[in-house]
């Protein structure tokens, strides 16, 4: 009987290594462990051995039947070890290989512009203002001398929402509200980023919506020298240290005298160029004394105080900047463009 029992442990160790698949092991359990087994069959010999044999026959039955299960359950714990370990070498990080590039994003190329001219004018004392992109008509036109009758207050010169409000269409009314704020008249010094918007039929060099700065003195003492000084360290900053300007007379309703600014052209050092159209000089702004009828309407008393205000189109100093030829490749978020900056 024990001869005939070793010889089914052996068996069943020899079939349980074997084995790759828990259906393989399940298989082999059915086998020897089951209702069907062999070991089913020696326990209904046991009723044929006289009384005092039977324990020690079933005794060993037991010892048989639990050595076989041990060796099912131990290869099923080999077989998960190794599942397990081809799984973590499958899954394996290979600290060696490349990472993933990922695409940053950057400021956009308007944004960049604005921000190197509000460090320059930062360095200068001034301060930064915001105000509404729907006004009034009174700070939008009437408190910057501009009549019932200016031609920039026609209809198809601006968005109107109602008979009294618009989206403004430059960033002086800024100016204005600071003014009036400024209830003590102290020295003022401010620079007024912002979107604006006119009637203009979009093109290479027109959009209906676009970006200003509008930079504000005032003072006791500010002269026009001055304002020509403060032009030329900003036109040396944004172009070059090479670089110098001329001013030209003009005419603005907020500011007298009035003057177009023009720098020397960066391309061809101002010999003359297809950029400055073989003239050397190249138009950025406009800017001019602060008109004595807007420092009263602000509650100034012109003959003690003055100033001089300044005003550029974003969009055009980044495009004469980066050698851009048309102001909607600014707004049309083509990665493309925007990825060169």
């Amino acid at each position: 009987m024990e001869t005939k029992l070793k010889r089914l442990i052996l068996s069943a160790e020899s079939e349980i290594q074997k084995t790759k698949t828990n259906n393989e092991l399940l298989d082999i359990k059915a086998k020897y462990l089951g209702k069907k087994s062999e070991f089913n069959d020696l326990m209904q010999e046991m009723k044929n051995l006289p009384a005092s044999e039977r324990p020690l026959f079933g005794k060993l039955i037991n010892e048989a039947k639990q050595e076989i299960s041990n060796l099912i359950d131990k290869q099923k714990q080999i077989m998960e070890k190794a599942q397990i370990n081809q799984r973590l070498a499958s899954e394996a990080i290979d600290i060696t290989m490349p990472g993933r590039q990922f695409k940053i994003g950057h400021k956009h190329i308007l944004t960049k512009t604005i921000e190197e001219i509000e460090d320059i004018f930062i360095g200068l004392g001034y301060v930064i203002k915001e105000g509404p992109e729907i006004e009034t008509d009174k700070y939008n036109f009437e408190m910057l001398n501009l009549p019932k009758d200016h031609p920039a207050r026609e209809m198809q010169d601006s968005f109107y929402i109602t008979e009294d409000l618009l989206l403004r269409t430059h960033t002086s009314p800024v100016q204005v509200r600071s003014l009036l704020e400024n209830a003590q008249q102290l020295p003022l010094k401010i620079i007024c980023p912002g979107v604006v918007y006119r009637k203009d039929d979009d093109d290479q060099t027109h959009s209906h919506q676009f970006m200003q700065i509008e930079a504000l003195v005032v003072d006791e003492k500010t002269i026009l020298a001055d304002l020509k000084g403060t032009l030329l360290l900003v036109a040396k900053k944004l172009f070059g240290e090479n670089r110098e300007i001329r001013l030209r007379p003009s005419y603005f309703p907020f500011t007298e005298p009035s003057v177009e600014v023009d720098v020397s052209c960066f391309k061809c050092n101002g010999t003359g160029c297809s950029m400055c159209k073989n003239s050397g000089w190249i138009e950025i702004l406009g800017a001019g004394m602060v008109n004595n009828n807007v420092l009263e309407a602000c509650g100034y008393d012109s003959r003690k105080f003055q100033g001089f205000a300044l005003g550029m189109g974003i969009e055009r100093i980044a495009m004469l900047k980066y050698g851009i030829d048309d102001i909607r490749l600014l707004y049309t978020n083509d990665l493309r463009f925007n990825s060169q900056f």
